[in-house]
């Protein structure tokens, strides 16, 4: 299938864009390149389309030109405390950049799309592991917002005819088997990147936030899951969505870890102690968020290759380790 990516240079759209080509698929990166990374598109000059999804008129005219039959909707805001100090940014991005999206999709007569979810459209308080009828009850801006365009993208497929699968990512992480591709942003918020950069000097220590949560160490529990997981993910949705139809799953390994044994897991991968500080929790953090994927897996076939967070680990160092200073040398 001849598909596109918006957010096709981030980090887990260009996993998801490798693992298509590698699979017999057409895919093509959308990004204005603000947090995506070129050299995370193979054969960039060819797959690689720079724009913005507010700009839907070009949008739609790029759905035209490449004949493209789904769409994987990434790009987003994505960070929840920055989600609680500028809220405006990300209903602009998250809200309204979805319907700008869905928009192009009807002028170009695109009737599929895969839409980028979280975790944090549930409630805090719900019972764990989280099923995809637990209680939405968002508690950020950033959860809100991703909500919100749910709720978009199913008033669209009711009135017009899409069809549709959300994926809600709990945590993405891990790096390319092969070493090549891994994670890497300008502005750097999620833990094991964090953690590597302690290790290769870019830091002076980790930051971990709140250690009196009601858990076995006292950090936050969380689900990870390998971006090649989440990638064979899309594929099969992409393979199986329709229009008229809509489908929702959660995206998580069922086993949740604290900060604390991930931090274990790098310093094993390391070799060596990586500095780090306990400090106050942070506005919007959760205590405890893990997912139950047993739908996907019953509905999709879906068979996770990495269930250990050693072995995500061990992925994540090995691009670290090739790539000390991110894609852009410069490490801005």
């Amino acid at each position: 299938m001849k598909i596109l990516l918006t957010g096709g240079a981030g980090y887990v759209g260009s996993a998801c864009l490798r693992w298509l080509l590698h699979h017999g698929h057409d895919p093509i990166a959308y990004d204005n390149l603000v947090e995506g990374n070129v050299a995370a598109v193979p054969d960039a000059s060819n797959r690689l389309i720079v724009g913005d999804i507010a700009e839907s008129d070009c949008l739609a005219q790029v759905l035209r030109e490449h004949r493209i039959e789904v769409v994987m909707h990434f790009a987003a805001l994505a960070s929840v405390p920055d989600s609680i100090a500028d809220p405006e940014s990300y209903y602009r991005a998250n809200v309204l950049g979805t319907k700008s999206v869905l928009d192009a999709m009807r002028t170009a007569g695109v009737r599929k799309i895969l839409f980028s979810s979280t975790a944090a459209t549930y409630g805090f308080h719900s019972e764990m592991p989280l099923r995809e009828d637990s209680p939405q009850l968002p508690e950020t801006p950033y959860g809100t917002t991703k909500l919100a365009a749910e709720w978009l993208i199913k008033d669209y497929t009711r009135a017009y005819g899409l069809g549709y699968t959300l994926l809600r990512y709990f945590n993405a992480s891990g790096a390319d088997f092969d070493g090549e591709h891994g994670e890497d942003r300008r502005h750097e918020s999620h833990l094991i990147p964090l953690i590597f950069q302690v290790a290769l000097g870019r830091r002076e220590k980790l930051l971990i936030f709140g250690g009196d949560y009601p858990t076995s160490d006292g950090t936050c529990v969380r689900d990870y899951v390998h971006t090649e997981d989440l990638a064979q993910a899309h594929q099969l949705a992409a393979e199986s969505v329709e229009p008229g139809m809509g489908r929702t799953y959660n995206m998580g390994s069922g086993t949740g870890v604290t900060v604390l044994e991930v931090l274990r897991a790098c310093e094993e991968a390391v070799g060596r102690p990586i500095p780090h500080e306990i400090v106050g929790r942070r506005s919007g953090d959760p205590g405890v968020l893990i997912a139950s994927p047993e739908k996907i897996v019953r509905e999709l076939g879906w068979s996770p290759r990495f269930s250990d967070i050693r072995e995500i680990v061990l992925t994540a160092w090995k691009w670290h380790q090739r790539h000390p200073r991110g894609y852009r040398q410069d490490g801005t």
